[in-house]
């Protein structure tokens, strides 16, 4: 039986189903901060989650752990509807100023996001006070190279965005492309995370958790394992993000599939670099895979999302 995660009152945490990434609401009394939006398409849903627990009070500001779609991909709506100012991690503040679609990764992974108005940069050494609490911003590279978590050393809070969840943590996108040594990384994050005083994480996916050395051991496992054998990374990435992309369309033609992974360049690269499978064979042993796991099933010439 897991124990219950207790946080301050100041604290809320609005856990998300996929697409969208947990909301932390960090209230101050006059105004609040929030940790990122979510997705794109439930921004709507965000804001509503919002304004009930604002009751007319004011969001100050949004605050980004990283720069994926599924943390950003609310900013434009949360800024418009609240008028907040919004501050990212320092690595992607340029990105964001720029719009760099492929920076981003949305062109990368074929996922949408809506430009808005980054107003700070946060380092990693800083701190900020909200929901009453002083957090300190740590540099979390590995999933994103440019991601924070912020940590409250009195209160023993993570916030860990997807450098740790309870069962692992988000995609190492950098070894899927060839653009860096995201395993390296995240194993220099997770030891840092083990360094520090926590008694409770607040991931970016999944429920607070107080299980923290559980949860370490097994993202250690993990890592050891895509050490061993590369093609494990670049499985995880395609079928986390086809699994993403169904969720958000609902559907798909098996023919599609194929010619999808052929020309979206985060699964070409995943397959040149580690599986070497024609686009079909790919879209194949997918198919069999996501249908076996219970996360879409087969209608006909159509994948549906379970």
């Amino acid at each position: 039986m897991r124990a219950p995660a207790r946080l301050p009152a100041t604290v809320q945490v609005f856990e998300r189903g996929w697409l969208s990434a947990n909301n932390i609401l960090l209230d101050d009394g006059e105004a609040a901060t929030l940790i990122d939006s979510g997705y794109l398409s439930h921004a709507d849903q965000t804001i509503a989650l919002l304004r009930g627990a604002l009751a007319g009070r004011p969001l100050a500001r949004l605050i980004n752990t990283h720069s994926h779609s599924d943390h950003i991909g609310g900013n434009a709506a949360v800024q418009d509807a609240f008028g907040c100012e919004i501050t990212v991690p320092a690595g992607m503040f340029d990105a964001v100023r720029r719009w760099d679609e492929d920076a981003l990764l949305l062109t990368v992974a074929d996922q949408k996001g809506a430009p808005f108005r980054a107003d700070h940069a946060l380092a990693a050494g800083e701190f900020f006070i909200a929901g009453g609490l002083q957090w300190r911003a740590l540099a979390a590279p590995g999933h994103d190279m440019d991601a924070l978590v912020f940590h409250n050393p009195e209160r023993r809070i993570l916030i860990s965005g997807d450098a740790l969840w309870r069962d692992g943590f988000g995609i190492l996108f950098a070894d899927v492309l060839g653009t860096g040594d995201g395993v390296g990384e995240a194993r220099r994050t997770l030891e840092a995370i083990a360094r520090l005083a926590v008694d409770v994480v607040i991931p970016g996916h999944g429920a607070p958790f107080v299980e923290v050395d559980d949860a370490l051991e097994r993202a250690f496992g993990r890592l050891r394992a895509f050490e061993e054998d590369g093609a494990r990374i670049a499985r995880n990435a395609i079928r986390a993000c086809i699994t993403f992309t169904l969720l958000d369309r609902r559907s798909m033609g098996i023919g599609e599939l194929a010619a999808h992974l052929a020309e979206v360049p985060l699964y070409r690269e995943a397959n040149a670099r580690f599986l070497g499978l024609s686009a079909e064979a790919l879209a194949e042993w997918l198919v069999k895979d996501l249908t076996r796991a219970g996360v879409a099933r087969r209608e006909g010439e159509e994948l549906r999302a379970a």
